[in-house]
């Protein structure tokens, strides 16, 4: 229940090509995209905000955006089409040391322990995991002060029509929230759920959700069929989300909160009022745990910036989400990633690709983004091949090789 790659997308967007150009190509090939815009919408003042920010042309949207359901077959066939070998129901449990050269790995799974050797490692967990096995050093903040982790869940028996107008009504008569509208996914939204909080919080004390559960954010793939696939709405603080007692605790809760949450839904929203629990998430959504300490690390100033890198293996739109600060990607600026960020110190043959890549706290908010999480995904394979071929190590690979490879395949690294 991940929302889409393409909700970033806005009229001055930079594009970073690469493999994410190949998933939504693909992804329109196969009639994966999405393209449900009410058109009633658009002839309100909300269209007209969302014309003026170029969100719309002639009353439609600039781009489809793509069926996260979908999505996952579209992800399989890539793998196959590459000659990947996938192993699902496996986990890694430990790394395989020769001195301080990481030479494989090993996992877990219902049939037993077994070992994987590689010439190179790329460790994609999100969660540093690898690196943490090797002994290579990384930070994690307090749990206190990580991202929170969120259940998402969905609902059937909605009145999108009358839901709608409640939020237009709503909009039309508060103009001050149309500034913080957004289009995300299918259906836009108000920063902070605000067209929720009010009612659902007034709510008669037997039945409150109380304040200390946070009812954020956005709903998004609507459909006439009165199915909102995704409320990304349950956020959970003080999770470490490499303690699986904290896990545990954080998605028993989020369950408990989604039923609480239907419930003032069903009794405040219009359009809501027969609405059932069509499903929960089958795992948490996390933003933030461990992070590397990087051969470069990246920091506040740099992705604020437009910083630029000898070593770029890529950019990033200028889009940070975390911490209580947002810069939303219609600036048009970017920032260049630098390779370093994802080559650890004192383990070799180990590349880091995801949220986990090194930098300070602030710059988190842009490297945890799916597109950056992709475009350093990518390098890092480019990388760890070029390595192999010209037969030196990762932290010594030819960059320059690296980059042309990586242009070669549609990604822009200036």
């Amino acid at each position: 229940m991940v929302g889409t790659i393409s909700w970033y997308r806005y009229a001055k967007t930079i594009d970073s090509g690469g493999i994410l150009k190949e998933f939504e190509h693909k992804a329109k090939i196969l009639g994966a995209t999405i393209n449900n815009f009410n058109k009633e919408i658009v002839k309100t003042e909300i269209g007209k905000f969302l014309e003026n920010k170029g969100l719309l042309v002639d009353g439609s949207p600039t781009y489809e955006i793509l069926d996260t359901e979908y999505f996952k077959f579209i992800a399989d066939d890539l793998i196959r089409e590459n000659n990947v070998t996938p192993l699902l129901h496996c986990q890694v449990c430990d790394a395989i040391m020769d001195e301080n050269t990481i030479i494989g790995v090993i996992s877990e799974s219902k049939a037993g322990r077994k070992a994987i050797l590689a010439k190179r490692v790329i460790d994609a967990t999100g969660d540093a995991d690898i690196v943490y096995y090797s002994g290579a050093p990384y930070k994690k903040a307090n749990k206190t002060n990580l991202m929170p982790v969120t259940t998402n869940f969905g609902v059937s028996g909605v009145n999108i029509e009358k839901f709608l107008s409640f939020l237009l009504k709503k909009i039309q008569k508060n103009p001050k929230f149309l500034p913080y509208l957004r289009l995300s996914g299918e259906i836009f939204y108000l920063d902070d759920f605000t067209c929720f909080l009010e009612p659902i919080n007034r709510l008669n004390s037997e039945e409150s959700i109380p304040l200390a559960i946070p009812v954020k954010k956005i709903w998004n793939h609507y459909q006439d069929l009165g199915i909102i696939n995704s409320f990304n709405g349950i956020h959970i603080g003080k999770t470490d989300c490499t303690n699986i007692i904290d896990l545990t605790n954080a998605e028993i809760e989020g369950r408990k909160r989604v039923i609480k949450v239907i419930a003032a839904l069903r009794k405040k929203i219009p359009g809501f009022e027969r609405a059932r629990l069509k499903n929960i998430s089958t795992s948490l959504g996390t933003r933030e745990s461990r992070k590397i300490i990087g051969q470069y690390n990246i920091t506040e100033h740099e992705v604020k910036n437009q910083a630029k890198f000898e070593d770029s293996i890529g950019i990033c739109p200028e889009f940070l989400d975390a911490y209580g600060f947002v810069i939303m990607p219609t600036t048009g600026r970017y920032f260049q990633i630098p390779y370093g960020i994802m080559v650890p110190i004192k383990v070799e043959n180990l590349l880091v690709a995801g949220r986990c890549v090194a930098g300070d706290k602030i710059s988190h908010a842009a490297t945890r983004q799916m597109v950056c999480c992709i475009v350093t995904g990518q390098a890092a394979g480019i990388a760890a091949a070029t390595s192999i071929k010209e037969q030196i190590s990762c932290r010594d690979v030819n960059i320059a090789k690296v980059q042309e490879a990586l242009k070669n395949q549609g990604v822009r690294i200036e």
